[in-house]
């Protein structure tokens, strides 16, 4: 069905298909070309190959992937798809060190990737742990489903670039989740010792994250011109420094909001709302300070500026606010993120069926 040549130092793959033919740069390696062609032929036996000319290395694509993802994602999404690429290619050099090409990548190589993934050990930085080092812990079945997905944008890309045929994910389950926790979020009681222990500097950014639910970056970047007080609303939108993690948005300034701001000194309107020493965008680390406060405050456990955030979709939620709106506050992109509040529904809402009549 095909066949490979040497063309100078460069291999090539040689084959057939749909009455055409189609050649292939592999690359200095006979052993890789010869399991690229292999690859082919499977394939093209199980009618489960298109043809695709443009096919190109995994290293080459991943570059170019991440050089778009810097241009039209945010920071933290760039981090994001950084440490999974990573993760990627740590297991293809331990576990299939002859995968170069998009073309070999398919659906069992991905389950491999899983398996390899959810056995593996990281330090709390994130690295792989060294030999003679006490070993990290096994990441969350969370975890690894999130890489998953990663893994299904990256290479859906590939696809709709047209350097694959398939996306080598399709058909790839989610581990099955049996060690996920609550997210943890503040009592009201807790909410008034930690702003009534923050000062009158952390007290206000507190009192926004605890009252609007938004996310560290959405805040740190806030301008006064984002802050729309006619209509009372705090506009979640992109900016030349920067993009939101998910789409633009609006939440709804409350009475205390709104007199909270109205009370904070304003300049121009491109000036933070919460700015550095300096004036600017401000580079204070809110999580070091939260954990101080609530260790000071006896629930040392709260030591993420995202629980907060939680704290703010927990208790509207509790008071019988939908779910739906809840998720359009909190900016969520799926309805499944915010489902992980389903089970703080108040018993009221159960009951209400016995009020329909029909």
């Amino acid at each position: 069905m095909g066949t490979i040549y040497k063309r100078g130092k460069t291999w090539y793959v040689d084959y057939r298909t749909g009455g055409k033919r189609f050649r292939r740069r592999v690359g200095p390696s006979k052993k890789v070309a010869e399991l690229t062609l292999k690859n082919i032929e499977v394939r093209l036996s199980q009618n489960d190959f298109t043809v695709v000319p443009n096919d190109k290395s995994l290293e080459m694509f991943l570059e170019e992937f991440m050089e778009y993802t810097r241009t039209n994602n945010s920071p933290a999404t760039y981090r994001r798809y950084t440490a999974v690429t990573d993760h990627f290619k740590r297991f293809l050099h331990e576990r299939a060190p002859t995968v170069r090409r998009l073309c070999q990548l398919g659906p069992h190589l991905v389950e491999q990737y899983k398996t390899w993934r959810r056995d593996s050990t990281v330090t709390p930085n994130g690295r792989k742990a060294k030999e003679g080092r006490p070993k990290g812990k096994r990441p969350k079945a969370n975890t690894v489903n999130m890489e998953i997905g990663t893994l299904r944008t990256i290479f859906g890309r590939a696809v709709q670039w047209g350097y694959l045929a398939r996306d080598p994910t399709e058909g790839v389950e989610s581990l099955r989740v049996t060690d996920a926790k609550p997210p943890r979020f503040l009592s009201k009681e807790e909410c008034r010792q930690l702003l009534a222990n923050g000062g009158p500097d952390l007290h206000p950014i507190f009192f926004t994250f605890l009252h609007t639910g938004m996310r560290k970056s959405e805040l740190l970047n806030l301008q006064w011109k984002d802050v729309d007080f006619r209509r009372r609303k705090i506009l979640i939108r992109n900016k030349p420094f920067w993009t939101p993690k998910t789409r633009e948005r609006e939440i709804p300034m409350g009475e205390k909001v709104y007199d909270l701001f109205s009370g904070l000194d304003r300049g121009r309107p491109e000036g933070f709302v919460f700015p550095g020493r300096d004036g600017g965008r401000s580079k204070r680390k809110p999580r070091r300070a939260l954990m101080r406060v609530t260790t000071r405050c006896g629930f040392p456990d709260v030591t993420k500026i995202h629980s907060l955030r939680h704290t703010f979709a927990s208790h509207l939620v509790m008071s019988g606010v939908d779910l739906p709106t809840v998720q359009k506050l909190l900016g969520h992109a799926d309805i499944k993120t915010t489902m992980i509040y389903a089970h703080l529904l108040p018993d009221h809402l159960a009951s209400a069926v016995d009020k329909l009549e029909l």
